[in-house]
């Protein structure tokens, strides 16, 4: 339950940070998406406003009858795409001449219908871009149907004429709005996709640590299990040895030990352990007592009861009384904590531990 909860919150949080990541990436991309779009539409516009003002022109100059040329682009004009925007042409008194709805032709433009005021102003992309928001603002989006603004204008060479290009509000925030639900759903489907497989991939690793974190812990019971059972074993062979000991007492032993110049005869029942230090053997007695001898520990410890003492490493023998506790070192090792403390530690290596086990009878 612990797990499925942090993976839950892991998700939320990554959920949170990449909509917030996404929330600002999505303004400017909005943004740079639609400066794109209007550039793209304005540049269409300018070079289809002077290619129509040539075509114009060319049949004023052609055709001296101005009523038939009107009539004729009149009929082109009803005939274009609407789709976005669409040309007209206007007198320089502001009186539509020819436009692609016949209604309108006469009637006056207004300048508040208007991007620009005259031939000579130019409007940028930037300023397109700002006008037209605090235009749609103004209307509404529920009023911009068949509203539409003048964004350049270009003069018929020849004739008083002036052709001008509108954009449609409500087709141009249609397209507007259908670019910023692609990007919506673009980040939406990423954002999922990305979310999903970080948590996931996070699940994955996850258990598979969990699996090993698993595996170590039940390695680690085990160890413990076999280091209790051996320090049961140790204190049963314990009881045994002082049995022995207590019903054999023509058995004991003693080894020949020094203190300074003096020889001292200890009893093998009162060693507790026996230990080489700067080639010196020292012979340590329950009590605290410690002596020297002359012989190696290789001499000592044939001298020994095996049942009693265990040779531990090149350094040590012990005695079964004088372990205190077993416990584990190193990479399968045991450390042996004996009474009365040894000034160094007392360890049994990997391969000598299986031996150790079988003198305690496991």
């Amino acid at each position: 339950m612990r797990k499925d909860r942090l993976y839950f919150l892991t998700f939320i949080s990554i959920a949170l940070i990449y909509a917030l990541i996404s929330s600002i990436a999505l303004h400017y991309l909005n943004k740079s998406g639609t400066l794109t779009l209007l550039q793209t539409y304005m540049e269409f516009s300018k070079n289809e406003a002077k290619t129509f003002a040539t075509l114009v022109s060319h049949q004023m100059n052609t055709n001296p009858d101005k009523a038939k040329v009107i009539q004729n682009v009149q009929q082109s004009l009803e005939e274009t795409d609407q789709d976005i925007g669409y040309l007209s042409i206007l007198d320089w008194s502001g009186k539509i001449v020819c436009h692609p709805d016949i209604k309108n032709v006469g009637q006056m433009a207004g300048a508040s219908e208007s991007f620009v005021s005259s031939v000579t102003e130019e409007l940028t992309l930037t300023s397109f871009y700002e006008q037209l928001k605090t235009r749609m603002d103004e209307i509404g989006t529920a009023n911009l149907e068949n509203e539409s603004e003048v964004i350049h204008l270009y003069p018929v060479a020849g004739t008083d004429w002036i052709v001008a290009v509108h954009v449609g509000l409500d087709k141009i925030h249609l397209r507007l709005n259908e670019l910023k639900n692609r990007f919506y759903l673009i980040f939406l489907v990423m954002g999922l996709i990305v979310v999903l497989s970080y948590v996931l991939t996070v699940r994955w690793i996850g258990s598979k640590y969990e699996k090993r974190l698993e595996l170590k812990n039940q390695q680690l019971e085990d160890e413990v299990v076999n280091l209790s059972k051996l320090n049961r074993a140790v204190g049963d062979y314990q009881q045994k040895v002082n049995q022995e000991e207590s019903s054999d007492q023509q058995s004991k032993r003693r080894i020949l030990t020094y203190v300074r110049n003096e020889l001292l005869p200890i009893p093998t029942e009162e060693i507790a352990q026996i230990y080489t230090e700067n080639t010196i053997t020292y012979v340590v007695c329950f009590d605290g007592r410690r002596t020297t001898s002359n012989s190696s520990l290789d001499e000592l410890f044939s001298q020994l009861d095996n049942a009693h003492f265990f040779r531990a490493n090149r350094q040590f023998i012990i005695a079964i009384s004088s372990i205190d506790k077993i416990v584990r070192y190193g990479n399968n090792q045991l450390k042996i904590l004996v009474n009365p403390d040894s000034e160094q530690n007392i360890i049994i290596s990997k391969n000598k531990a299986a031996e150790f086990k079988q003198w305690l009878n496991l």
